[in-house]
């Protein structure tokens, strides 16, 4: 199932949603070569989150695989600037498009609850919280990770929070055949926080690479939670859709 669109208006310009957008594009173009080596594994052994780095669990000078044809190697004293630098950074054409594609979906609406600057360190400290969770599942990991979808998923746990009921339109594939569906944003999004965390217990214990399973579940988890502080009362008191009752229009 893919979300292609919701049934939820805005009325602020989504102008941080479309700026973080920019500036992960902007790092994709310039920082990772559109996704071209060398610049690619370059830019994720340098500023790709490393837990057992950060976590100081290799000596300097250790060369940690990165695919068949690439090594990082780890310099003295932990790079803390990655777990800021990760976040702006993906592995591929379809990681970026896919992040950026739910970012949008979902990010005009949280920035609409919030206003433009609130959800600049909202966005950021949930990208943050994602990342200790990962560090905490695998602290002894020397694989980087990259990727927004950590931030995305605090922007997600905010969505279900402000916006449960909202339609939701959903692409479903099943081989060759091909539907539309129209779901809550709840069950959507909950599905996804259960998928998150299903795979999250499954890779505990493994050292390879993959999927962040925990950190989009510290990601959803803190945006959920900080949600709540973060939103501002004038804006989401206009919001027909918000919370779980149904609004009367006058």
């Amino acid at each position: 199932m893919f979300p292609i669109r919701d049934d939820n208006p805005t009325f602020l310009r989504p102008v941080t949603t479309l700026a973080l957008i920019a500036a992960n594009v902007a790092v994709w173009a310039t920082a990772q070569g559109l996704g071209s080596d060398p610049k690619l594994a370059a830019s994720v052994c340098e500023l790709g989150m490393i837990p057992g780095d950060l976590l100081n669990r290799f000596p300097s000078g250790t060369h940690l695989p990165l695919g068949p044809d690439h090594t990082c190697v780890i310099t003295s004293g932990p790079t803390w600037y990655t777990l800021f630098t990760s976040m702006f950074l993906h592995g591929g054409w379809f990681h970026l498009i896919g992040n950026m594609w739910f970012l949008w979906l979902f990010g005009n609406n949280v920035e609409d609850s919030m206003g433009h600057v609130r959800f600049v360190f909202f966005y950021l400290l949930c990208g943050l919280a994602a990342a200790a969770l990962q560090l905490l599942s695998q602290p002894d990991s020397g694989v980087p990770m990259v990727g927004a979808s950590g931030a995305i998923g605090g922007v997600m746990g905010a969505y279900i929070v402000l916006y449960p009921r909202v339609r939701v339109h959903m692409l479903v594939v099943l081989g060759f055949w091909v539907t539309r569906i129209v779901v809550p944003a709840v069950f959507m999004l909950g599905y996804w926080f259960l998928v998150q965390l299903v795979g999250g217990a499954l890779a505990l214990g493994q050292r390879g690479g993959g999927i962040a399973f925990w950190a989009h579940v510290g990601g959803f988890g803190a945006g959920a939670l900080f949600v709540m502080a973060f939103r501002q009362r004038t804006l989401v008191a206009r919001h027909p859709h918000y919370g779980w009752k149904r609004r009367r229009r006058g």
